[in-house]
């Protein structure tokens, strides 16, 4: 007896292509890889680096040879060249989002990893880890510069609170990620670098009237991150800071992943 093949239904090979595509899919860990190495790969985000780094080190040197010996301390100078990274690092996680707008690789992209979600959370991995790394540079200029000031001078003191470079950390990459956040929203770098640094500016203005001063102790990132670099959080400074992440890195991420999901690509 000879067995013949029934045809496949459209429905069984629609399951079948998906199944497939399932098992192809691409690990989220060469994702992560792929957007670390793209945000090194362009002309701007290489030479962003390369000023972070150099402005990192020109604080510290500024410190050295211009701050007094309590101040010369490895938690102060950690601290003071944390302000470069803290200011241009959100660039590199709006480069990152805007990236496939900006540069029309959208649909290269997203044909290669249809699950637009996979991407994002790639991105936003990338974004953090860059945020870590950072840190931990300052760590190292931190301490060599510690190295400096207890052979030329009166300070050189490794005073440092585990905590307070934890938080260090921390901030580093929840300005990151908040660069990536109004990057998914807007997808547009010039729009969102211009929105990145004027938005908190204008409300800390705002929040400087007494009509709004105590919504302004909530709502301002500036102001309830401002005490991570200076000693271990209390219970209503971190409540302050999640309440005002939510606002300033939550919302705007949710919203731009919305965008990004349904947006069409041409």
């Amino acid at each position: 007896m000879t067995a013949v093949d029934s045809p496949a239904t459209p429905g069984t090979a629609r399951h079948a292509a998906s199944a497939g595509d399932k098992d192809r899919a691409v690990p989220l860990s060469r994702l992560v890889a792929v957007e670390l190495r793209k945000l090194a790969d362009t002309r701007a985000g290489l030479w962003l680096l390369i000023v972070i780094g150099l402005a990192s080190a020109a604080t510290a040197a500024i410190l050295l040879f211009a701050g007094s010996g309590p101040d010369q301390t490895f938690t102060g100078f950690v601290s003071f060249a944390q302000v470069p990274s803290g200011v241009l690092l959100p660039v590199l996680g709006i480069l990152s989002m805007t990236g496939e707008w900006s540069q029309r690789t959208a649909l290269t992209t997203f044909t290669l990893t249809p699950r637009r979600g996979r991407v994002i959370a790639a991105k936003l991995i990338a974004a953090a880890a860059i945020g870590v790394l950072a840190a931990v540079a300052t760590f190292a200029v931190g301490a060599l510069a510690t190295l400096l000031a207890g052979v030329t001078g009166d300070g050189g003191a490794w005073t440092a609170d585990a905590g307070v470079l934890a938080q260090c950390v921390l901030m580093q990459v929840l300005f990151v990620l908040m660069g990536s956040a109004f990057g998914a929203l807007l997808m547009n770098t010039p729009l969102a670098i211009v929105a990145y640094f004027t938005l908190p500016i204008v409300w800390s203005l705002v929040g400087g009237m007494k009509s709004v001063e105590k919504a302004a102790a909530w709502l301002d990132l500036n102001l309830t991150s401002g005490p991570l670099t200076e000693a271990v959080l209390t219970g209503g400074q971190w409540a302050r800071l999640a309440v005002s992440a939510a606002v300033w890195i939550v919302a705007p991420l949710v919203a731009g992943t919305v965008r990004v999901m349904r947006r069409e690509v041409s």
